[in-house]
């Protein structure tokens, strides 16, 4: 086959750009070439910016692909030019939500593909149900061959899911707390994006994916108490943690106030029945406390990863010590 990945180099993609080629798929990446990660071994290079549509539809023009999935599609106006530049060149697009975009509060659990979605707290979230419900709308009325992928906390080595990056290896270290929302006792599913990539691979060429929605996530359910003590653990450090209410938090900073309200504060559980029946051999092989010891070895050995944001550590600091004037 021959599949077009609009980014490539990503978090997620990265992984499934690798498996896609070692299963003999001729992949193209368009790419600016700006990742850290680099560009996989075997791809084949369209230098370009979709968002510079006239010179895309130039460095396409005679083109046509088996599969075109876009990455860094995060509105509708990004998937509206999508279709408009693939309508008549793929048989088979595939647009990379977020589990994020199911309601909250979750009405029941596990979750489904069948599970409503509309995420009234996150506009993130929000712009990716919007760009679901045009490409959906265009499947039915215009036969696009649309697939929906909803990833939800998919990691790698350089994605600490405590916030942020660096920064609660070096409040660890420091002997400060680290702030965990709430009791810290809701549960967190974190796929590890090699094994992501088993199940989104699997989509690709599928036809009886088109039209259809498909959730790809782990099964391991873990609370972040656990996941905060874990990855202490994989670093060496001893954690104290400060159990913040998220909508304390929200005060102090909106943009991580709402991240939890529409995504992480809410308890999860998902089935990937629909995935697996599509995908007989996609199966998670990594859990965290493997994948955990990856992250601390990444920060706590690569120097250049060792960025402390200041700022956030202040901030962090203020919302511990204004919470604890509440006795």
């Amino acid at each position: 086959m021959k599949i077009l990945f609009i980014g490539g180099t990503g978090v997620i993609s990265s992984e499934c750009s690798k498996l896609a080629i070692e299963k003999g798929y001729d992949i193209y990446l368009l790419n600016r070439g700006k990742s850290f990660r680099g560009i996989p071994e075997g791809t084949k290079i369209i230098n370009g910016d979709i968002r510079e549509v006239d010179s895309f539809k130039t460095a396409i023009a005679n083109e046509k692909f088996d599969v075109v999935v876009d990455w860094i599609a995060f509105n509708e106006n990004h998937v509206k030019t999508d279709y408009a530049l693939f309508k008549d060149k793929t048989e088979q697009y595939i647009f990379i939500s977020s589990a994020s975009v199911y309601q909250k509060p979750i009405p029941k659990l596990p979750i489904t593909e069948e599970t409503p979605i509309g995420n009234k707290f996150w506009a993130y979230s929000q712009a990716k149900v919007d760009c679901e419900n045009y490409l959906m709308k265009m499947h039915r009325e215009n036969n696009f061959p649309a697939t929906i992928c909803r990833p939800s906390h998919t990691y790698d080595k350089t994605k600490n899911p405590l916030r942020i990056d660096y920064l609660p290896f070096h409040r660890m270290k420091s002997s400060k707390q680290i702030i965990i929302h709430d009791d810290g006792n809701s549960t967190w599913t974190m796929t590890h994006t090699k094994d992501f990539a088993k199940g989104f691979v699997g989509l690709l060429g599928k036809k009886e994916a088109i039209g259809e929605v498909y959730q790809i996530t782990s099964d391991e359910i873990l609370t972040w108490n656990e996941i905060a003590k874990i990855i202490a653990e994989k670093a060496g450090y001893e954690i104290k943690i400060a159990h913040i209410p998220t909508e304390f938090i929200k005060k102090f900073d909106d943009e991580w106030g709402d991240g939890l309200l529409g995504d992480k504060a809410h308890s999860v559980k998902f089935d990937n029945s629909k995935i697996k029946k599509l995908v007989p051999d996609f199966k998670c092989s990594i859990p965290f406390n493997i994948g955990a010891a990856e992250i601390a070895d990444w920060y706590m050995n690569n120097k250049s990863a060792q960025v402390i944001d200041e700022n956030l550590d202040r901030l962090m600091d203020r919302i511990i010590a204004e919470y604890s004037k509440q006795g």
